[in-house]
């Protein structure tokens, strides 16, 4: 187990304090592990582990629990039990019908400390928004970043040098419980193909009530070969009717929502660098782990500058960026992207093989006047810096603490 120090520093200055910690993200992406991290730190910090009440609501034991009415008078008989502060674990709480007015009574009624976790987005909207609004502070748990996967298949593989490690990175991504599986191939495929189907039929379909799960079906599969490829849900409905399947836009966009709210997908929005207003249309979507992308629909060494591309966008978000895709004239620059007022751009290729590939990927930015710093990343190995444009190799780029 890994310490993911990247999200303790983030949420140890809440640890004890009344806000209710919520860690949503991706079904397996490590979220129990996280409770388990913040467990330890507190037991370091002196709290009796007799104090924590943890429940799993995956866990068919505690099926008896999944209303609020029944999950609150259970807690506060267990809390009778505890001196002093109550230590409350609630893993995939979305499971507990109107959970959010238990939480918000238990907040108000015990001398306690919250953590939950869930696999939705919209566990954070409508409702819990009412009884929760300012008193709660969310953190979204990715699956592992290169840094975190290179901890740990050092452990299994003590020898393999980094450009080794991020070949097998490529492919299996980087689900935490694949170290446990030693990353052999067919048993981590069969894994990511369980975990793709059980956020496809659990958090997709049942949640929203998807009727045609044949649509829905393709609807992935299309998202996920054109990852990091500009497209619309006008083309999207183009290309079914070539299969001779009458699709509405809307209907498209919905399904995407859902595998959005999810955390299968994210979606990132075109900026007008000039005007600094954000395009209407032609979005891009990037997987939330591209592990589970080879193993559903297989070729990411065939799309490497797709999957690259994935990767970089996937670590600006753990590192806290706001991300766009950023276009001038005629030309879009991968990722603009903005922390409390930094700004970064970021242009992505798989290799800078001839002059004229380099010419385009440093010339995106020829109309961006401002002094931030811009990089070109690929697997390149020597250093093609440029006109105060950096270029690194994108494991570098990838391990390094800070880009600024």
């Amino acid at each position: 187990m890994i310490k993911r120090e990247m999200y303790m520093s983030r949420i140890r200055p809440f640890i004890g304090g009344e806000l209710v910690k919520v860690m949503t993200g991706m079904r397996r992406s490590g979220k129990s592990v996280m409770l388990e991290l913040i467990k330890e730190e507190l037991v370091e910090i002196g709290v009796d582990p007799s104090s924590f009440i943890s429940i799993n609501f995956e866990d068919m034991r505690y099926d008896h629990l999944l209303t609020a009415k029944a999950l609150h008078e259970e807690v506060l008989h267990r809390a009778e039990t505890i001196d002093g502060k109550a230590y409350l674990f609630f893993d995939e709480i979305q499971e507990v019908s109107d959970w959010e007015k238990c939480v918000n009574s238990l907040r108000v009624t015990l001398d306690c400390d919250i953590y939950i976790t869930g696999s939705n987005a919209k566990l954070l909207s409508g409702e819990l928004a009412t009884y929760l609004g300012g008193r709660y502070v969310e953190f979204v748990i990715y699956p592992f970043s290169f840094a975190e996967f290179l901890e740990l298949y050092h452990s299994i593989a003590p020898d393999a040098s980094v450009p080794e490690c991020f070949r097998k990175y490529l492919v299996a991504g980087g689900m935490p419980y694949l170290a446990n599986l030693q990353y052999a191939d067919e048993p981590s495929r069969q894994y990511l193909m369980d975990i793709f189907n059980s956020v496809q039929l659990k958090d997709i379909v049942k949640r929203n009530k998807v009727r045609d799960v044949d649509l829905l079906e393709r609807i992935i599969a299309y998202v996920m070969a054109n990852v990091g490829t500009t497209f619309s849900a006008a083309s999207m409905a183009k290309f079914f009717k070539s299969e001779h399947r009458t699709v509405a836009a809307e209907t498209i966009l919905n399904y995407i929502k859902y595998c959005c709210d999810a955390y299968l997908f994210y979606q990132v929005k075109r900026q007008d660098l000039r005007g600094k207003q954000i395009l209407a249309s032609n979005e891009k979507y990037y997987i939330a782990d591209h592990g589970i992308r080879e193993a559903v629909f297989g070729g990411n060494m065939r799309d490497i500058n797709l999957i690259l591309e994935n990767i970089i966008f996937m670590e600006l978000l753990r590192r806290n960026y706001t991300v766009t895709v950023g276009r001038i004239g005629e030309k879009e620059i991968d990722f603009v992207c903005d922390r409390r007022g930094e700004r970064l751009y970021i242009q992505v290729a798989y290799l800078l093989a001839s002059e004229e590939t380099v010419a385009r990927e440093f010339g995106v930015y020829d109309g961006v006047r401002d002094n931030f710093p811009k990089y070109v990343v690929s697997l390149d190995e020597l250093d093609m810096s440029r006109d105060g444009i950096k270029h690194r190799n994108i494991r570098d780029f990838l391990l390094m603490s800070e880009w600024n």
